[in-house]
C-alpha cells in the first residue's frame, strides 16, 4: 500500500492514499491566518513541529477552516491554535505514553490519537520528537509494509 500512487481528487486536487477518499473540496487557506492574535509561543510551537519533520522528508501543511493538518500519504497530525496554546493530535500505530498527551483514543489497531496541548516551543522534547518522527512515519504508511 505505502507503494501505491496518491489517488488525486479532480474537483480540490488534494492527493489522498485511498481512490474517492471522504473530504471536504474546501480551499485551502493561510497558515498565518490562523496564527493571528495568538501569543509568539503558539506559533513558536508549531515551528517547532515543523522543524523536526523537515529533515525527515516531504510534509504539505494544509491549512483547513479549523485547523492544519499536516499530510504525507495521510493526515498523520492536526493542529488548532488558540489565543495562549497549540491545540493538536498525533496519529500513531499504537498506544504511546507521554506527559503532554490529555487523550487517547483507538479508532483501530494501526489507527490510535494522541491529542496533546503545547504552550512553548521547550515543551518539544526528545521524547515528544520521537512521536513526531513516528506520527511522520504513519503518515507515509511506513507501517503498513509489514
Amino acid at each position: 500500500m505505502p507503494d501505491r500512487p496518491l489517488w488525486t481528487c479532480p474537483r480540490c486536487g488534494r492527493t489522498f492514499a485511498n481512490v474517492n477518499q471522504s473530504h471536504t473540496c474546501a480551499a485551502l487557506g493561510s497558515v498565518d491566518a490562523h496564527f493571528d492574535g495568538k501569543d509568539p509561543a503558539v506559533r513558536a510551537a508549531f515551528e517547532r513541529v515543523l522543524a523536526v519533520l523537515a529533515p525527515l522528508g516531504p510534509v504539505d501543511v494544509l491549512a483547513e477552516r479549523s485547523r492544519i493538518a499536516l499530510h504525507a500519504r495521510m493526515s498523520f497530525a492536526a493542529f488548532t491554535p488558540r489565543r495562549h496554546w497549540l491545540d493538536g493530535h498525533l496519529v500513531l500505530a499504537r498506544r504511546a505514553e507521554h506527559p503532554l498527551f490529555r487523550k487517547v483514543e483507538v479508532y483501530s489497531a494501526g489507527n490510535v490519537l494522541h491529542a496533546f496541548r503545547l504552550t512553548s516551543p521547550a515543551e518539544v522534547d526528545d521524547a515528544f520528537v520521537a512521536l513526531v518522527a513516528e506520527a511522520y512515519a504513519v503518515g507515509r504508511q511506513e507501517h503498513l509494509r509489514h
